[in-house]
């Protein structure tokens, strides 16, 4: 396959899942708990379930990592490229009915998030991006190009993960920078609106892992941003863990 057939493909598995979510969603479900504590569904085991197989049915040279399967204890090593997959990023958000939740799909190689596909379950809308060829949106209308934007006059537009928005490190962050609004968001969505230019910049601190940001990092750089860690340098891919640090999501110039 190209890689934009890659492309299709994951963005077509996304649509899939998402759809598989807002079923469970509408027919009730149980909230578990893993070993860590963090919430896990069943609309979760099924959307990835439905993403994974999929993958290594059509790209069987590529290794898969799905955070559910880690969480069993699956061990997948990273590879010159692979997949990595949230099957419902946000699913704290997701059980206590909010619509902010996400399916994340990323290609990683080299250490690099080179191709992400996000689905957005509650509104219909998903977004691919490939490094080298753009990002596009799809919803209700068809597919178009999405670009990250130039600070606006009026200052950064700037998103915080709802759980680690009072974070103490945000404020001195942000400090000197000028603010227009700052918005408390859950998921994924983050990397979308960063990447469509509807946000400026997405700092974090807090825990993340490779599934939560792969698809997110690809789909932003295509569109013109950048994600790095907070010192500006690379953030990169397979690393030990999965275990992502800080880092900072940037739109266009001035971001």
């Amino acid at each position: 396959m190209t890689d934009p057939e890659l492309l299709d493909l994951a963005a077509g598995l996304a649509r899939q899942a998402a759809l598989a979510i807002e079923a469970v969603k509408r027919a009730g479900f149980a909230v578990e708990r893993k070993s860590d504590e963090s919430p896990v569904t069943e609309a979760d085991r099924v959307a990835e379930a439905l993403i994974v197989e999929a993958l290594r049915a059509a790209t069987p040279g590529y290794p898969v990592v799905a955070e559910e399967e880690v969480a069993a204890g699956i061990v997948t090593a990273a590879a010159e490229r692979y997949w990595l997959v949230d099957p419902l990023d946000g699913t704290r958000d997701f059980a206590k009915g909010s619509s902010e939740y996400a399916v994340c799909i990323g290609l990683v190689e080299d250490g690099r998030a080179v191709l992400g596909a996000i689905a957005l379950p509650a509104t219909g809308e998903v977004f691919g991006g490939l490094l080298g060829h753009g990002a596009w949106k799809e919803d209700a209308a068809p597919r178009r190009p999405v670009r990250v934007r130039a600070v606006p006059p009026e200052g950064l537009t700037v998103l915080a993960s709802r759980t680690y928005a009072e974070d103490p490190r945000m404020l001195p962050f942000l400090a000197g920078r000028p603010i227009a609004a700052r918005r408390p968001v859950s998921s994924a969505l983050k990397f979308c609106r960063v990447a469509e230019g509807l946000a400026d910049l997405y700092p974090r601190f807090g825990g993340t892992m490779e599934w939560d940001t792969a698809a997110g990092q690809a789909l932003v750089e295509a569109a013109g941003g950048s994600v790095t860690q907070v010192d500006g340098s690379p953030l990169r891919y397979g690393k030990p863990g999965w275990r992502n640090p800080d880092f900072v999501c940037h739109g266009g110039p001035g971001a």
